[in-house]
């Protein structure tokens, strides 16, 4: 099903992962204008800093927030230090509580149950706080439904990249074929549970290859992409906001459908394109989606 408007990150184009133990790093990180900025206790921070950035939390969500940021933090999976890096982190009221290496089901009501208990103790309204689980490995995109429908709080899900290539025992390139149907079907699986899907990040330097990936991430449809390289904030916001070509685009296919229905036609034909009532509920969604866009941006400034 295509995502609801009324989903609450449904704007949320870029996720950005910042270095947890990086306190200048994180406190720059508005900068970039990504919609989400992430405080990533997994790879990015180093096991032995960990309690450092733990200390940092609570400070940089506030200065997010102050700048119109989500703020969200990635802890290591429970089995691991994830219940040290929720406890450090939730003083400072996190939006989103992603965390890594979400294969199931019952790690989500786990953490789901954690983090209700932490918003109790803390004086949070309960459930207030999202869940974003990171799916890095084939079993996560195969349980992906049961995951995204194990918790309220799970309006989105993130396909990861680094890992889910060792999983699947494949060769990392700058084409990202290795990927393509992990991806694709995550994206198929979070449309079918109604939520929204966040594609895998870029890992490569270059800007050709990052347009090039932005381009296919785009064309099989995600809305939202993690991002952990800042020089590419910028692209993934612009490849993920309708281009004014795509507006007038879609007011043409509008107008020429609302002409053919008024004479007792189901369709028209514009540019080369048969629109029916399909194209035309698409047309009007990335309409929507434009208007919402640009309102959402103009409060952030």
């Amino acid at each position: 099903m295509a995502l609801s408007p009324d989903n609450p990150f449904a704007l949320l184009r870029s996720w950005l992962f910042v270095p947890g133990a990086d306190l200048q790093v994180m406190l720059d990180a508005h900068r970039t204008g990504a919609d989400v900025i992430v405080q990533e206790l997994e790879d990015f921070t180093p096991p032995e800093r960990r309690p450092e950035a733990r200390g940092y939390s609570a400070q940089v969500f506030e200065a997010w927030r102050q700048r119109g940021v989500v703020a969200a933090i990635r802890v290591n999976p429970l089995e691991t230090c994830g219940l040290d890096d929720l406890r450090g982190a939730m003083a400072g009221r996190p939006e989103i509580v992603m965390m890594s290496k979400v294969e199931s089901a019952t790690q989500v009501l786990r953490l789901d149950q954690a983090i209700l208990s932490l918003e109790h103790e803390l004086k949070i309204t309960p459930g207030s706080t999202k869940i974003v689980p990171n799916i890095e490995n084939a079993l996560g995109v195969v349980n992906a439904i049961a995951i995204a429908k194990a918790s309220s709080r799970i309006d989105a899900m993130l396909v990861g990249t680094e890992d889910m290539v060792v999983d699947l025992d494949a060769d990392r390139s700058r084409e990202s074929t290795e990927l393509f149907y992990a991806r694709s079907r995550f994206l198929l699986e979070c449309a079918a549970a109604g939520v929204l899907a966040i594609d895998s990040p870029y890992t490569f330097s270059d800007i050709e290859g990052a347009q090039a990936d932005m381009q296919t991430s785009r064309s099989i449809g995600y809305k939202a992409k993690a991002v952990v390289n800042t020089s590419l904030v910028e692209l993934t916001n612009r490849s993920l906001t309708p281009s004014p070509e795509q507006v007038a685009s879609a007011k043409k296919q509008i107008a020429a459908f609302d002409v053919a229905r008024a004479s007792g036609e189901t369709r028209a034909e514009v540019d080369g394109l048969v629109v029916e009532f399909p194209s035309y509920f698409s047309a009007k969604r990335l309409l929507q989606r434009h208007e919402l866009l640009q309102r959402s941006l103009a409060s952030r400034k």
